[in-house]
């Protein structure tokens, strides 16, 4: 009978190796899961005998030479180039992680998965994954392999759970840490969505009054010898550029939008307008909160499941969506391998805030700084849920105003023209 060396780790995080005597991997597989071990590497006995007396990468059935290839669907779920949502993530996290809470291996987990509805992510990645683990891969190797569903800070935080033993807290951890960001994702959206309706039905009414109800008018207007209003005339004026040269306007709205577009696709044009979204009135505010709490809550993630802090700094600098931000996490990166404290560059970049360095420096003198981070996005978070209250009672009346005013103008224009007629016809 075939013999199959093996490498596994047992929950306590300790590395444990030896041989079995079964007829192929997939039992090896099965009788190491059934002792209550996460296989690592398993191999034939006798391509890992060679492997080490030849020095080579690994036998023709190793896990080195064994090349997984993306399923079809799997492919064709990357090639929409649609990233899974943050609540999508979170919930097909958290199942996975109550799966192996309740004593499943790991693979009996992932094949469960694939029969769970996990919605934006196919059944064929956990089918993927759970094939990659039973060739001997960790799940972080087989994570790595998905880019476009699994972050870096998903493989990094996975991996680490790996090496320590402790998977399963992991995975709840990024569960939270997921439905968290998808929270402050779906405030964002309510505060935005009364705003949005008021401008659009201003929007309509104008573009149906100007282009439908103002030229009826102008044909009782035209035909009085009556000198109009210097606002009725104005709107006369504006009634004819949209019905007589509709195709100029949309034309130059076209053009401003391919000219905007091109702008900030460019590095200089994404840099200014990052820049001034950070240093607009009311709105630059709540932009800050978001970017600090992001910023803070996944740095600290990171640290807090043993992610090297350089690392975890790359990490959360390719996750912040923010060029200016990045440019400043660079910089506290390139300090922190020159051997200086975290907080040091951050204060000297003079983007974060004060309360930020503070409590940064008390987490570096306790040797708790991702508790200290934790703390910082904490209150931002808390910070944010307030400013987007206050931008959202600000906005509201804003809107209301502008559309009254506009409604207004239209309807003094035409008021005020028929009034003139009137008094003209009593004359």
């Amino acid at each position: 009978m075939p013999q199959f060396a093996y490498k596994a780790r047992k929950r306590s995080g300790e590395i444990v190796q030896g041989v079995l005597d079964v007829a192929d991997r997939t039992v090896a597989l099965q009788q190491i899961e059934r002792l209550g071990l996460f296989p690592v590497v398993v191999d034939s006995a006798k391509g890992a005998v060679g492997a080490a007396g030849s020095g080579a990468s690994g036998g023709r059935g190793g896990p080195s030479a064994s090349r997984s290839v993306l399923p079809q669907s799997v492919r064709g779920f990357m090639d929409r180039k649609r990233k899974p949502k943050m609540q999508e993530l979170a919930t097909f996290t958290q199942q996975l992680a109550n799966l192996l809470n309740s004593g499943m291996p790991l693979t009996v987990a992932l094949n469960s998965m694939t029969h769970l509805e996990s919605k934006g992510i196919p059944a064929e990645v956990s089918r993927f994954l759970k094939q990659e683990v039973m060739e001997g891969r960790g799940l972080s190797d087989a994570m790595s392999k998905q880019p476009l569903i699994f972050s870096d800070l998903y493989v990094n935080m996975v991996r680490a759970g790996e090496q320590s033993g402790a998977l399963t807290d992991v995975l709840r951890r990024l569960s939270t840490h997921f439905e968290r960001f998808a929270e402050v994702q779906q405030k964002f959206k309510s505060a935005m969505i009364y705003p949005a309706i008021v401008c659009v039905v201003g929007v309509g009414i104008v573009i149906f009054f100007m282009t439908f109800m103002l030229p009826a008018f102008m044909t009782i207007f035209q035909g009085m010898n009556i000198e109009l209003p210097l606002s009725t005339r104005l709107l006369m004026e504006a009634s004819k550029l949209f019905t007589g040269y509709w195709w100029l306007m949309l034309l130059l709205a076209v053009s401003a939008w391919v000219i905007g577009a091109r702008f900030k696709a460019s590095p200089y044009g994404r840099r200014k307008l990052d820049e001034w979204k950070m240093n607009a009135p009311v709105v630059g505010k709540v932009v800050k909160l978001n970017l600090f709490g992001q910023f803070a809550r996944t740095l600290s993630t990171l640290l807090v499941n043993g992610v090297p802090v350089l690392t975890a700094l790359k990490i959360t600098e390719q996750i912040i969506p923010n060029i200016v931000l990045k440019e400043a996490i660079a910089l506290a990166r390139e300090g922190v391998t020159d051997g200086k404290t975290l907080a040091q560059p951050l204060a000297k970049s003079r983007l974060f805030p004060q309360l930020m360095i503070d409590l940064l420096k008390i987490g570096e003198e306790t040797g708790d700084v991702p508790g200290s981070l934790k703390n910082v996005a904490d209150t931002y978070e808390n910070e944010l849920t307030i400013q987007l209250r206050v931008m959202t009672t600000l906005i509201e009346p804003a809107m209301i105003i502008i559309l009254a005013i506009g409604v207004g103008f239209l309807l003094f224009s035409v008021l005020s023209a028929m009034f003139k007629i009137t008094s003209s016809i009593n004359r």
